[in-house]
């Protein structure tokens, strides 16, 4: 029987860290941070356009991606990673959009249905450091998969949650904010990124 969870949840802007704004961290956080950043894909990355394959074993070694994963997507101060994002081409993602929350991974998601209603808000994504830009999501989404350990589950999402599942789910078939932006946003988003690589 498919796991049911439900998250109602207003929909608000992503937190400063999660919109390429450096937060102020001690200094110990602040080198897990990098550290984490470091293993996170960047732009021009060709992995970052490639759609994941489907996630076919379900084993130790899942549950290991899924915990790394999740210890990485922390680390980085994220609400939501992609296993592409890491150069993984498994259709796995795994979020967590309240600090108390449980590590919630999704493997193999679809988005069943979605509502009408939508809203733009601001995004950034830790693969386009300092970019922030505009995009519009459905408030409300159903969406189907599997677990880490392969049960099928069921997760109805609004607001903050919904967004960041279709974020994620979006770097698994390879799109990325910038194909949901204005003309205007992504061509001030590419100079940003063009300036960051050559400051590095």
């Amino acid at each position: 029987m498919a796991e049911e969870r439900t998250l109602e949840s207003e929909t608000e802007p992503l937190a400063p860290e999660d919109q390429g704004q450096e937060p102020e961290l001690d200094p110990e956080a602040a080198e897990r941070r990098a550290a984490a950043l470091a293993r996170v894909r960047k732009f021009g990355d060709p992995v970052l356009r490639t759609r994941a394959r489907a996630v076919e074993r379900f084993d130790s070694a899942l549950l290991d991606e899924v915990q790394r994963m999740g210890e990485i997507m922390n680390d980085a101060l994220g609400v939501g990673l992609a296993a592409t994002q890491l150069g993984v081409l498994h259709r796995l993602l795994v979020y967590r959009v309240q600090p108390d929350a449980e590590l919630a991974a999704l493997a193999n998601p679809e988005v069943e249905w979605a509502g009408n209603d939508a809203e733009t808000a601001e995004e950034g994504c830790l693969s386009l450091p300092q970019v922030l830009v505009d995009v519009e999501r459905p408030l409300h989404v159903r969406v189907r998969g599997q677990n880490e350990r392969g049960e099928p589950i069921t997760v109805e999402a609004s607001g903050l949650e919904a967004r960041v599942i279709q974020h994620e789910i979006d770097h698994l078939d390879g799109v990325l904010i910038l194909d949901r932006t204005a003309r205007e946003q992504r061509k001030e988003a590419m100079r940003t990124l063009r300036e960051a690589q050559a400051a590095a």
